[in-house]
C-alpha cells in the first residue's frame, strides 16, 4: 500500500485505527476454546467486525511463534484472508526485528517478500543495530519500516531519553566528526534515531513508533520528521489519550496511525465478543472522525 492509498483509506473511512490482533488462546472466549483454529477463527471475526472502521491490522507475532508451526498456520491463515477479502487494509507485522544485514534480509524475506505466505505492507524494526541492520527491510517496493522511536513501555526511560551530544546536524556529519569547539546541547537518544534514519528511507517508506503514553513529546517529534506517519500504540488500556496524541502529531495527511489491541478485541469474552469490538472499534472511529 503505497503513502497516497493509505491516506485515501484513511479519508475514505474517516478512521486512522489500527485493531492490533495479539491473539492469546486463553483469552478467547469459552465457546472458542479447543476448537481447530481458534486463533483464526476469533482473527476472521474481529476482522469481519472491524473492517470498515478501520484501515489497519496488526498482528504482534510472538502470540503466533508462541504455538510455534500451528500459530504461524494461522497467522498465515489470517494474512489470506486479509488479502482475499476484497476491502483494502494496511497490515503490519509487530515483529520489532533488527539484526545483521544478512539476518535482516531474511527477515524481510520472511513477511514482506510478496511470493512469501504472510506479505504484509509493513514490518516493525528496531533500530539498535543501525543502518545494515535496518535497510534490508526496505529493499521491498512499497513496502515500510516502522522503526521504533519512543516507545510507551516504562522501560523506555532506560535508554531512548537518555543525552546522546549535542544538536550538531547529524544527517549531514557523523557524530565522530562533531567539532569539539560546538556548543554541545545534549538531545535523547529517540531524537537521534529520527534525525539519523531520515538517511535510510522516506516518507513513503519509513513510519515510526511513538507510544500515546508520551503524547507531550510529539511536539519534538513532528519537528524532525514532520511529515512522517506514526504508528501510535498506547490509547486505551494503556491510558493514551487521543485526543493529545491528535493535538501534537497529526497532519494535513492524519500522519497517525492509532493501534488499540486488548481494549477493542477483548472487550468482551462471551459470545458477543465481535459485536463487542465492533462497538468499541466504533467508539474510536466516531472519535477520529471528529479529530480528522
Amino acid at each position: 500500500m503505497t503513502r497516497q492509498e493509505l491516506i485515501s483509506l484513511i479519508r475514505e473511512r474517516k478512521s486512522f485505527l489500527c485493531v492490533g490482533l495479539d491473539t492469546d488462546p486463553a483469552k478467547l472466549p469459552t465457546h472458542l476454546q479447543g476448537t481447530p483454529d481458534a486463533v483464526f477463527q476469533f482473527n476472521r471475526a474481529i476482522i469481519d467486525a472491524t473492517i470498515d472502521l478501520c484501515v489497519a491490522y496488526k498482528p504482534n507475532l510472538a502470540f503466533y511463534e508462541a504455538l510455534g508451526i500451528d500459530g504461524l498456520r494461522q497467522l498465515k491463515m489470517t494474512m489470506d484472508y486479509l488479502h482475499g477479502l476484497g476491502k483494502p487494509a494496511f497490515t503490519i507485522a509487530d515483529a520489532k526485528r533488527g539484526d545483521i544485514g544478512n539476518t535482516s534480509e531474511r527477515y524481510a524475506r520472511a513477511f514482506l517478500d510478496p511470493q512469501g505466505d504472510f506479505n504484509f505492507d509493513s514490518i516493525t524494526v528496531a533500530p539498535y543495530m543501525g543502518a545494515d541492520s535496518v535497510q534490508p527491510f526496505m529493499a521491498y517496493p512499497g513496502k515500510w519500516v516502522i522503526l521504533l522511536a519512543l516507545t510507551s513501555n516504562k522501560g523506555a526511560f532506560d535508554f531512548q531519553l537518555l543525552p546522546t551530544g549535542n544538536t550538531s546536524d547529524s544527517r549531514n556529519s557523523s557524530i565522530s566528526s562533531i567539532s569539539s569547539t560546538s556548543t554541545p546541547t545534549a538531545i535523547p537518544l529517540y531524537q537521534r534515531v529520527l534525525e539519523t534514519s531520515r538517511q535510510w528511507g522516506t516518507d513513503d517508506n519509513l513510519m515510526y513508533v511513538v507510544g500515546a503514553t508520551k503524547a507531550d513529546m510529539l511536539a519534538d517529534v513532528r519537528r524532525l520528521v514532520p511529515d512522517a506517519f506514526l504508528l501510535v500504540p498506547g490509547v486505551g488500556a494503556q491510558g493514551g489519550s487521543l485526543e493529545e496524541v491528535c493535538r501534537h502529531g497529526m497532519t494535513a495527511d492524519c500522519g497517525l496511525l492509532v493501534n488499540s489491541s486488548r481494549g477493542i478485541i477483548y472487550a468482551s469474552s462471551g459470545n458477543d465478543f465481535a459485536e463487542a469490538a465492533r462497538a468499541e472499534a466504533l467508539k474510536l472511529q466516531q472519535q477520529m472522525a471528529a479529530l480528522l
